[in-house]
């Protein structure tokens, strides 16, 4: 049986996980405002973006650029978002085991993994499937260097035909507690398709190949840094969560070894206290 010191030692050791759990809650909670931020600020710029290419597409028909060059699928690069950092309930668990089951049933088809974060680092380097690129240390904050880097990593892959595909496996942040995980094509971009006529002639200056040229780059790198901002929020979102649940748990834990130590302890006093009445009437005796 646990004696009244080792009570003790336990009650102060869940109370001090209890103050790093809430730190950590609170430093997550102050990250997470600051990635959701950059989602609501991003989200409209990338819809503004498709926006307009679809209104260029369909007022000029006859272009080529290779981000649209659709190939036969022998070769893909599936890019994978993890966070630095554990300690965010199942985000990571979720992500893994999806990116696991496309890997397993796409075997007939040669599969590259280009990894952010190091937590997916550090599951798939132990696997058989071949690592070409991995983007760590970012420490749960938005790096836009490393946004830029990657998309021009992805479109050199791309346009020198060592990957007929790449996708995108990441969470789309819709709360603080919800996400949706999901896979989306990154390159070859899907020709917009929109069946709005303006009724409107435009003159392009420069022509529309030139503008192409300037806009599909941009447009790459607003699709890498919105699933980027989407899985840092997630990630803060779903810590913040689980190290509340923590601090509650920590909470019931030491209610719990606080009764069992008043209860150790009232029994230990009345058990003195029959002692002393005992010897005192063998005293008597």
């Amino acid at each position: 049986m646990a004696t009244l010191r080792d009570i003790q030692k336990r009650i102060r050791a869940v109370t001090n996980t209890r103050q790093i759990t809430k730190a950590m809650e609170m430093v997550a909670a102050a990250k997470l405002r600051r990635a959701q931020i950059i989602v609501e600020q991003s989200r409209p710029y990338t819809e503004k973006m498709r926006l307009i290419l679809e209104q260029i597409s369909s007022a000029a028909t006859a272009f080529t650029h290779p981000f649209f060059e659709k190939r036969e699928v022998k070769n893909r690069v599936l890019v994978l978002f993890s966070s630095d950092r554990g300690l965010c309930g199942s985000y990571n668990s979720n992500v893994i085991r999806r990116a696991t089951r496309i890997l397993k049933t796409s075997a007939a088809q040669s599969i590259k993994l280009v990894l952010v974060g190091k937590k997916g680092e550090d599951f798939f380097s132990r696997r058989d499937w071949e690592i070409i690129k991995v983007y760590k240390g970012m420490k749960g904050n938005m790096d836009y260097d490393v946004a830029r880097d990657l998309t021009g990593y992805l479109i050199e892959l791309f346009e020198r035909g060592e990957t007929d595909q790449i996708e995108l496996l990441c969470t789309r942040f819709l709360g603080t507690a919800s996400f949706r995980l999901g896979i989306s094509t990154f390159l070859p971009i899907e020709p917009p398709q929109t069946e709005e006529t303006t009724g409107r002639d435009y003159i392009f200056e420069p022509d529309p190949q030139h503008i192409f040229d300037s806009l599909m780059p941009a447009y790459a790198l607003t699709i890498i840094q919105m699933a980027l901002a989407d899985a840092l929020a997630s990630e803060h979102g779903t810590r913040m969560i689980a190290m509340n649940l923590a601090s509650k748990n920590a909470e019931e834990m030491i209610d719990a070894l606080t009764l069992t130590y008043n209860k150790a302890r009232q029994a230990s006093i009345t058990k003195e206290l029959l002692e002393i009445v005992s010897g005192a009437e063998a005293l008597k005796g």
